[in-house]
């Protein structure tokens, strides 16, 4: 197979290790900076240039896209769609996962877990807003944010009025959130793929950080996980319409509840803490799913 790799930085560990797994398996592989594709859109014959170069003759595309080049990286993803490569995620999957509020009212419908959230436009609605979650603490978060940038503890009513109002005064767009004091710090990474949780870590923030991002200093390790968790994670995956991602979940006191659904999850955390071959299984994932066409949405939003 000729895979394509869309990723803008070749010596990451998690591209690093794709590129390994679809060598050993015998398939030719391509790294290409996802800023540098430009389209031909065009009637009947949509076209990706690469360098100079028409793109030509891939089986499968693995969306490797940071959240800042969400809008531009997927669409690339669908022109690679409309040409019938067969994409690991699909661009749809990967705009409804990056979009916080979005992400949340989908999972709501479907009844998963959730922490308790808020989303307002009006600084008069603050005091409702924090109400409606509970009271304090209570997490807030910038939409825009990623591994754990953009999220803050506010443990008053002062606190958490002035810091809301200071985002909305910047015409940020936050989301409030209940806090789930029995976490201790802690969640869990669901690593999902196809329809299979093929690993699980727990993620734990450093003494005094309510964020357990290990890009924030936080350690992994092994973890089991239970039934109802396994479940959620699926549910939440499918909901997303994901084929790969990673679930972090955090163990409340009425049962899992889901914080997000990254369709870009890194391999070295989950690599490192269960000794599994995560990159390989994502490589016979698309061997045995990749096919001309193949996509649920056909590029659609």
């Amino acid at each position: 197979m000729k895979i394509a790799l869309l990723s803008r930085n070749a010596k990451l560990y998690s591209s690093r290790r794709l590129i390994e797994a679809a060598e050993q398996r015998g398939h030719e592989i391509q790294v290409l900076d996802v800023l540098r594709c430009y389209m031909n859109i065009t009637s009947k014959k949509p076209e990706i240039h690469y360098k100079g170069e028409s793109l030509e003759g891939f089986d499968a595309v693995i969306p490797r896209i940071g959240a800042s080049v969400t809008f531009y990286g997927t669409a690339v993803v669908r022109q690679f769609e409309m040409k019938g490569v067969y994409p690991l995620n699909e661009s749809v999957a990967i705009s409804r996962s990056r979009d916080k509020l979005r992400a949340c009212q989908l999972l709501s419908r479907k009844g998963i877990g959730l922490p308790i959230t808020g989303f307002a436009n009006k600084p008069d609605d603050i005091q409702d807003l924090i109400k409606m979650v509970g009271g304090t603490p209570l997490v807030i978060k910038l939409l825009s944010g990623t591994q754990g940038i953009g999220v803050v503890l506010a443990e008053t009513k002062k606190a958490a009025e002035s810091v809301i109002e200071a985002f909305l005064g910047l015409n940020a767009s936050v989301l409030v959130q209940e806090f789930i004091k029995e976490a201790g710090g802690s969640d869990i990474r669901c690593f999902v793929v196809g329809e299979k949780v093929v690993a699980a870590m727990k993620r734990q923030g450093q003494e005094g950080e309510f964020r357990s991002n290990i890009h924030r200093g936080g350690s992994a390790e092994l973890i089991t996980i239970t039934a109802e968790e396994r479940r959620t994670a699926l549910k939440a995956a499918n909901t997303m319409g994901l084929n790969v991602c990673g679930v972090d979940i955090l163990r409340s006191a009425r049962g899992p509840v889901v914080m997000e659904v990254n369709s870009s999850p890194g391999l070295e955390g989950i690599e490192t803490a269960t000794r599994k071959d995560i990159a390989g299984t994502i490589i016979q994932f698309i061997e045995k799913n990749a096919k001309q066409g193949k996509t649920r949405t056909k590029g659609g939003r």
